[in-house]
């Protein structure tokens, strides 16, 4: 599904899910429709701008499932900063980032991809404050290594925990606030 709630495409919207949203609802820090994990769903206006205009950077953890394994070298260059085209064509280079590889992601819901025995595959779990868009893909993509699976973890210390795809968790404001390391 597409983070938002209304589209002119025929796509599974957030609409679909079997929850009686606010009105006003929006989605913040969207994915997109081939990445998955947490979604930020309020109806206050003021948390984007807190959360990604803000003085204080923010920072979002994503598993990222690349095809092949993925070299010390390259993930050095991960953590230093990339090439990438950003909006308008114009290269850019990705501010340095938290990247580390990883056993097991640590979730249990199931994937629409097919991994096979004959391809290594390697998980990274990338830790930045910065969202230029769809960065991350872009970023392995740098280091000629392809995206299968993007989950977005957790937003600071909010996390996806064991919510599984389509469920919703009301959060009290006042954890959410710190939980997101926002004054209110």
């Amino acid at each position: 599904m597409v983070s938002q709630f209304v589209s002119s495409h025929a796509v599974g919207l957030l609409g679909d899910i079997n929850f009686s949203f606010p009105e006003g609802t929006h989605a913040i820090g969207r994915l997109d429709n081939l990445s998955e994990g947490l979604l930020i769903l309020t109806t206050n206006k003021k948390i984007t701008r807190l959360l990604f205009q803000g003085k204080q950077p923010h920072k979002r953890t994503y598993l990222v499932l690349v095809k092949h394994k993925v070299s010390d070298e390259n993930l050095q260059r991960l953590r230093t900063g990339v090439s990438i085209r950003v909006r308008g064509g114009e290269q850019y280079i990705s501010t340095p980032c938290d990247v580390e590889i990883v056993t097991e992601p640590g979730f249990s819901f199931s994937s629409p991809y097919v991994m096979t025995n004959y391809i290594e595959y390697t998980w990274l779990r990338i830790t930045l404050t910065e969202g230029k868009f769809h960065q991350v893909r872009k970023m392995v993509a740098a280091i000629r290594h392809r995206c299968q699976r993007l989950v977005r973890v957790s937003i600071e210390d909010l996390s996806l925990g064991d919510l599984q795809p389509g469920c919703v968790k009301e959060i009290p404001e006042q954890d959410f606030f710190a939980l997101l390391k926002l004054e209110k």
